[in-house]
């Protein structure tokens, strides 16, 4: 059995964008891929990503914020920064034989209530959700 391809997901503090995405990974694609994520700086694992991801049945609330430095020395198949600063910072992920950016917005700066920031969590989630289906679902992905 050859391993499974590594992704790693970053974002800036690892806490919403980059949880998601692994979350997601993992339940969807797991049986193809081994999903990660670290942060350019260590937070919180955001509450709001939390809830939104159990509205869809997936429980990140195990998760912990990572920061790159966790991985160094480990290798990953592709590295995925999903926000434009930790592409800006990380622009190539060490480690990583393949680094690509797909960013998203940062849910957290959603204006409005506490109604209209966790709706602008879903609709990153769900962005989200869509771009790893259209690039890892296929059979041929990566």
């Amino acid at each position: 059995m050859t391993a499974k391809p590594r992704i790693l997901f970053v974002c800036t503090a690892n806490a919403a964008r980059s949880q998601m995405a692994e979350g997601l990974m993992r339940v969807k694609y797991g049986d193809r891929y081994e999903a990660f994520s670290a942060g350019t700086r260590q937070a919180n694992v955001s509450v709001r990503a939390i809830t939104v991801m159990q509205e869809i049945g997936i429980d990140i609330s195990h998760h912990r914020s990572k920061t790159l430095a966790e991985f160094a020395g480990r290798y990953f198949d592709l590295a995925v920064t999903l926000c434009d600063n930790a592409h800006a910072h990380c622009p190539i992920i060490p480690g990583a034989k393949k680094t690509i950016h797909h960013g998203f917005p940062d849910p957290h700066l959603t204006q409005g209530s506490d109604e209209d920031l966790l709706n602008g969590y879903r609709q990153v989630r769900d962005m989200i959700a869509v771009w790893i289906d259209k690039t890892f679902g296929s059979p041929t992905a990566q």
